[in-house]
């Protein structure tokens, strides 16, 4: 009686943690509260900033850049949450961006806002607007919560019940390998785990519009993930293309997804 009450509240927690997003449309499993992420997330980028090499962006037009791009994408999309009042799924993010100097082509946006850039990326994406293909993606991943999918399928039954909080203090390794995992971090080791092709499919398709409404050349995004299939010269594909679908699979269904971002596409006056 005691396995079927337990598994019975599993499964009833199951079904309660599977919430419809308000941008997507779309239903997924998501066992931990975003507050808990958040948190999680403040520590774990506290920790990443100290043990690499930030470019300040008061001596460097690159991370100026990176930091200017960043706030463009993100005041498009919370703009676009007020718009069609959702501002409270966008609680608690405080954003930031930040380049590393690494040569690892790779980007990521963890819960609460916190992004990375890698320098590596820069000689591939090439311009301001591809660079936004790029943020916009990776913001996508974070407020439609992909992560949490991801660390609720890893940890499952772990955290129902628990807590992040808790998993973590009886699995301290494991759980946190998860998040890190989840987010992209530690990509030089191989460690990626792949984002599902629907997750993949949503970062891609409303990435294009973040870029779009803050002013940037959706179209852009074709060159760049050519020039991703370039840089992988047929060997082992960059860090940030190790998680996702094809190039040739990719600029397909990007092109299906363009007349929609270019109806919110405006250029930027100077």
């Amino acid at each position: 009686m005691i396995k079927f009450i337990a598994s019975l509240f599993i499964l009833t927690s199951f079904v309660i943690a599977c919430s419809k997003n308000a941008v997507t449309g779309r239903k997924g499993l998501k066992l931990l509260p975003e507050s808990e992420l958040q948190s999680m997330a403040n520590g774990q980028y506290r920790d990443f900033l100290s043990k690499n090499k930030i470019v300040s962006t008061t001596a460097n037009k690159d991370a100026e850049m990176v930091k200017r791009v960043g706030q463009r994408i993100t005041k498009a999309v919370v703009d676009y949450y007020a718009s069609i009042n959702k501002s409270s799924d966008l609680e608690g993010y405080k954003w930031e961006y930040n380049l590393v100097d690494d040569k690892a082509v790779n980007a990521w946006c963890m819960p609460g806002g916190k992004i990375v850039v890698y320098s590596g990326l820069l000689p591939i994406s090439q311009n301001e607007a591809a660079l936004a293909i790029v943020m916009g993606h990776e913001v996508s991943h974070a407020i439609f919560q992909h992560g949490n999918e991801r660390i609720s399928q890893q940890l499952g039954a772990q955290v129902v019940g628990t807590g992040l909080q808790v998993a973590v203090m009886n699995k301290p390794q494991e759980t946190q390998n998860a998040f890190l995992l989840a987010y992209g971090i530690g990509a030089q080791a191989g460690l990626l785990l792949p984002f599902s092709r629907k997750h993949e499919l949503e970062a891609d398709r409303y990435g294009l519009w973040w870029a779009a409404m803050a002013g940037y050349n959706p179209r852009e995004a074709i060159p760049l993930w050519e020039r991703m299939e370039k840089a992988s010269d047929g060997a082992k594909p960059p860090e940030f293309l190790s998680t996702h679908p094809s190039e040739g699979k990719r600029i397909d269904q990007l092109n299906k997804y363009m007349d929609e971002a270019m109806k919110y596409y405006k250029p930027m006056t100077k």
